[in-house]
């Protein structure tokens, strides 16, 4: 059965109902009457946005990206600005560095941190006991904080309904098309088609697919089969969060909206990966979702003795999708591209949350009627 829209014709449409493809809803909004969000799952930000470490970055992460880095320093307050009753902030959260075989020393993270002007504490001593001091430098406390994915969506319906933008789920775009009115045409699955005078694919790892179906030039892009382990943490874990950096490690966070700590590990949580440049893609049907959750768990021991007590309770499985220049450097820059093969057609990828103050600044009035975007483009 076809969805009942309210018009057939909008100022925009914005395809990706996840946290990036609504919050630019909101922000034409702004100054557009007229607004319409697809997405073709049952709900708004239930892939990408709810399936990841739910981590708010505040710079430490990324810390041969100083670019990124920066970045996430300056966009962090406000995100805990604009949400802070999607923030958990009932942790100690721990940045740990491996003694010999990281890509950075202890030393080297410390006037990084100075460098982006990141705050870093002494942990107590029972956080510092919790740790292999034969495998671990040294460690730090951080400020940085987890979101609850289920409230943000609770909280991104509200704020569509409250600026009156259309949102549709359960709806699938086909391709994108230019028509004779010199607008834009969305067509739907079902073979609705509806017309609008700018379209923004915010389909995250299925930009290249809407691109392909529209017969329209196909981004840089490298996707990987990724499992968010989720764990039940011993009672010294579970008010605390650790990243141990750099290199092939482990990072454990509270994800709120399900009461469980996430794992992920650089080793293990990557399952099948591929590019969108000439590489055969993967069948859902072949792709490896058996849990490498064991493998994740002994090597934590490792580092902290007490992850043996952890207790696996299931996966999450998404497609994480990074362009490919940023392979080398770890970095997260957006992706901005504008009349992209055809008028009035934006491309947006972004790799983490706070990224989207990026885009939005860029979209102000002047950028998006006069000027190009130049946040990252091609």
């Amino acid at each position: 059965m076809r969805t009942a829209f309210r018009q057939s014709e909008y100022d925009a449409i914005v395809i990706g109902g996840g946290f990036y493809g609504s919050t630019l809803a909101c922000a034409l909004a702004e100054r557009l009457p007229r607004i319409l969000v697809l997405e073709r799952e049952p709900e708004l930000l239930t892939r990408a946005s709810y399936a990841n470490q739910a981590r708010v970055h505040n710079g430490y992460h990324y810390p041969r990206s100083l670019l990124t880095a920066k970045s996430s320093a300056v966009n962090y307050p406000k995100f805990m600005q604009d949400y802070p009753d999607c923030i958990d902030r009932s942790f100690v959260h721990v940045y740990a560095i491996v003694r010999d075989i990281s890509k950075v020393t202890a030393y080297q993270f410390r006037k990084y941190c100075e460098q982006v002007g990141i705050p870093l504490r002494k942990p107590p001593a029972s956080i510092q006991k919790m740790f292999n001091h034969a495998r671990i430098e040294d460690v730090f406390v951080v400020e940085e904080c987890a979101f609850d994915a289920v409230k943000l969506r609770a909280r991104m319906n509200a704020k569509l309904q409250a600026l009156n933008v259309e949102t549709a789920c359960n709806c699938e775009v086909d391709r994108v098309r230019s028509n004779s009115a010199q607008d834009l045409s969305v067509v739907l699955r079902d073979g609705t088609e509806l017309g609008a005078q700018y379209v923004f694919n915010c389909t995250y790892s299925g930009i290249n697919q809407l691109l392909a179906r529209s017969g329209l030039p196909r981004l840089p892009l490298k996707h990987e089969v990724t499992e968010l382990a989720l764990i039940q943490m011993p009672p010294a874990l579970e008010h605390v969060g650790v990243t141990v950096m750099d290199g092939p490690f482990f990072s454990s966070l509270p994800f709120p909206s399900a009461g469980l700590h996430t794992l992920s590990h650089v080793t293990y949580t990557p399952h099948e990966s591929w590019s969108d440049l000439g590489e055969a893609v993967p069948r859902s049907a072949d792709l490896d979702r058996s849990s490498k959750s064991m493998f994740m768990l002994k090597d934590c021991e490792r580092y902290m003795p007490a992850f043996r007590e952890a207790r696996y309770v299931r996966s999450l499985f998404e497609t994480k999708t990074v362009l490919l220049r940023n392979e080398i450097d770890d970095g997260r820059p957006i992706l901005c591209c504008r009349d992209h093969g055809v008028k009035g057609l934006f491309v947006i990828l972004g790799a983490k949350l706070d990224n989207i103050y990026d885009i939005v600044q860029t979209m102000s009035a002047e950028h998006f009627k006069a000027r190009s975007m130049h946040a990252q483009s091609f």
